[in-house]
């Protein structure tokens, strides 16, 4: 196993005073936070109440759903399907999918498939969610909304995901791949598909607080309300489940759409990204090779996002940190390392790994905040963990 820079115990310290403040000044309902390096949790805090009655305790067998942190495990996934294949990024996506390349896709590659750069964002005529077949076909006969740059597919980027996982690995759906070859074999609890036995462990999503609005997120929520507009349609295609209410349903969670519709724990979504961040091993088990793990890490567009209306990076599937013009990080989701890459969720959850550290890092919680990315009640415990709070 590598050897990784320590964690004081100091900062460890400060960051359980952090995820305990954020639950007395009532932040957070319910939440719970899970930091690996290498093969072992160094921390693990959960508290709070799973529902907005306060009538069940949070606690470390609780679930809650993580919304675009399961775009990660969708990601992760995909790229563990196309290297058991011995398929490329540079591998145009119609020689996997033929009736892809419609409508003028037919050299879009997985690798800017998966960095949100092939222009398929919205549908010109959204199916209904739960109608895999349209959706699919919907995406088959769309043409790209652009051709430079790129934009956060919001919904579609699970349904392009599921439909390579199907026809590279022949798996009955990306989440029963996830469970098979990552989640069972490393004990993740974590589901793109949850099983009823489940059920009872889930917390109650409670719709989303203000949080500290800025210019930049005036301009987002004022661009929702303009239905001519690319980031009202990202966000309705396909249409259906656009209430909070809606992911308390079981029947959502059964089905684990693979861009918002995970349901996992701290500690599951921590373990995974500590895998990755320890050279994609564990126990002596490869699970990626070096090709995969540089194309986790390595960002492949940056600049204005189209969906976002901000500067937004992206690897192969992961969201990293932008950086300016002298290698600077422009915004600190993943920690101060430029190596970091994770993916966060609507309402404030966070999950990333730290390569130059060896960590894996999660923060779930049910009390959702309005804003695009995680606000402070997330950031501050990021920060205690670098020292930097």
């Amino acid at each position: 196993m590598s050897s990784f820079p320590t964690v004081s115990e100091a900062s460890l310290q400060r960051l359980e005073q952090q995820f305990q403040a954020n639950l007395e000044n009532e932040a957070d309902l319910g939440a719970a936070v899970s930091v690996w390096q290498g093969e072992r949790e160094l921390i693990h805090l959960a508290g709070g109440f799973m529902d907005r009655d306060k009538t069940r305790a949070w606690t470390d067998e609780s679930l809650v759903p993580v919304w675009s942190c399961t775009k990660g495990l969708a990601a992760g996934t995909a790229l563990a399907a196309l290297g058991e294949a011995g398929i490329g990024l540079g591998t145009p996506v119609a020689e996997i999918w033929e009736a892809f390349g419609q409508a003028g896709k037919s050299a879009i590659t997985l690798g800017e498939l998966l960095s949100h750069q092939a222009g398929l964002a919205a549908l010109s005529h959204p199916p209904a969610l739960d109608d895999y077949a349209a959706v699919i076909q919907a995406l088959e006969e769309e043409a790209p909304r652009w051709t430079a740059g790129h934009g956060y597919h919001v919904r579609t980027f699970g349904f392009l995901l599921e439909e390579i996982v199907r026809r590279v690995s022949g798996a009955a759906s990306l989440g029963a791949y996830w469970r098979e070859v990552l989640a069972e074999p490393l004990g993740l609890d974590a589901w793109i598909g949850l099983p009823e036995s489940e059920d009872h462990r889930v917390a109650e999503l409670v719709p989303g607080r203000f949080g500290s609005e800025n210019e930049e997120e005036a301009r987002f929520y004022r661009s929702l309300g303009d239905r001519n507009g690319l980031t009202v349609q990202a966000f309705g295609s396909p249409r259906g489940l656009h209430s909070v209410g809606a992911l308390n349903d079981p029947k959502v969670w059964r089905v684990g759409y693979p861009a918002f519709g995970g349901v996992a724990s701290a500690r599951g979504l921590a373990a995974f990204y500590g895998m990755l961040a320890q050279g994609g091993q564990c126990a002596g088990t490869a699970f990626f090779d070096g090709v995969s793990l540089n194309a986790m890490e390595t960002p492949l567009t940056q600049g204005q996002d189209q969906v976002f209306l901000r500067e937004t990076a992206f690897a192969a599937g992961f969201m990293k940190d932008p950086i300016d013009a002298e290698g600077r990080k422009m915004r600190s989701l993943f920690g101060p390392s430029t190596r970091a890459f994770g993916h966060p969720g609507a309402g404030g959850s966070l999950a990333f790994a730290d390569p130059e550290m060896g960590i894996g890092f999660a923060y779930v919680m049910n009390q959702m905040e309005r804003s695009v990315f995680p606000t402070k009640k997330a950031l501050s415990l990021v920060a205690c963990l670098y020292e930097t709070c």
